[in-house]
């Protein structure tokens, strides 16, 4: 019965959050911390076992965002969903559903980039990023999903085929 409602509450989250970022390109707080407190919540009612795997997944979560969030590759409400998306799934599930994400995320992008034929710059600014991730940074201009021009996808998208493919798996 939990289990029900954590799918229902898990699919409503992400279906809202992709809606809301395909058109305002932004997902607002009060849906990724009402999403949050959801996922804690059910997950607390399994026991303690249950709660723990899910501040394991929001934890994990929230470690793998906060550096991509810091050099600007992944926005706030991105990293808010997914440390929903974590306490909802636990660190296992969830790191399954990251790497379907990162997938989708990447093939989408490469889609974008090439729809606006921006491929060759949209490859050097993932560079940077990646550069300035690991302290490497470039001389170049710190670019990120903010700067005037720069090609950004409703990352939500992503966030929802890698919850899916967890859920179909």
């Amino acid at each position: 019965m939990i289990a029900n409602l954590a799918l229902v509450g898990l699919a409503a989250l992400v279906l809202v959050s992709v809606v809301w970022d395909v058109r305002e390109r932004r997902i607002p707080n009060a849906l990724t911390v009402t999403g949050l407190g959801l996922a804690i919540a059910l997950r607390s009612l399994e026991g303690s076992e249950a709660l723990l795997a899910g501040l394991a997944g929001l934890i994990l979560a929230v470690l793998i965002a906060l550096p991509l969030v810091a050099v600007g590759g992944l926005g706030g409400g991105d990293a808010k969903l997914l440390a929903a998306v974590g306490a909802f799934l636990g660190p296992m599930q969830f790191l399954v559903a990251l790497a379907i994400t990162a997938l989708a995320g990447g093939v989408m992008a490469v889609v974008f980039a090439i729809h606006r034929g921006a491929l060759h710059e949209s490859m050097v600014g993932a560079g940077v990023l990646v550069m300035n991730l690991f302290g490497r940074g470039m001389e170049r201009p710190r670019r990120t999903i903010r700067s005037p021009g720069a090609l950004s996808i409703p990352y939500a998208v992503p966030i929802a085929i890698g919850v899916l493919a967890v859920w179909l798996l």
